[in-house]
């Protein structure tokens, strides 16, 4: 079983993709469009031309995950993009948004955690 944690690495396909392509199709397109190498453990999200359907690639360490959701009506109305770029990044809880049919970008949450570091005081 894949859960999303909010550590894992979230790369989004900016352009639409084919989806007649399977893992080895898709782990193709991470190494030669998105210049990322699919065995990195990131999340790799794509979605079709029509914008119906999206596609998760993911490593576990032993194989791939390929998981896919086609909405049964509609479309996704909103998908992340990139000025002058293939990919974007997404956080953990952006995922979920654009995976309930949400705009990832009109979410918010707590900062991301990020190392301080220790100061050293000086006596005079």
């Amino acid at each position: 079983m894949m859960a999303v944690t909010a550590q894992m690495r979230v790369l989004v396909c900016v352009e639409a993709v084919d989806f007649r392509k399977g893992i080895d199709g898709l782990a193709r397109v991470c190494r030669e469009v998105l210049s990322t190498d699919p065995f990195s453990g990131a999340m790799f999200v794509f979605r079709n031309r029509r914008g119906t359907a999206i596609k998760i690639l993911a490593y576990d360490g032993q194989g791939f995950w390929l998981c896919q959701k086609r909405l049964s009506e509609g479309r996704f109305r909103y998908w992340p993009s990139a000025a002058g770029s293939v990919q974007r990044e997404l956080l953990a809880h952006q995922l979920q948004v654009l995976l309930a049919g949400g705009d990832a970008d009109a979410t918010s949450g707590a900062p991301t955690w990020r190392r301080i570091e220790a100061r050293t005081s000086t006596s005079a």
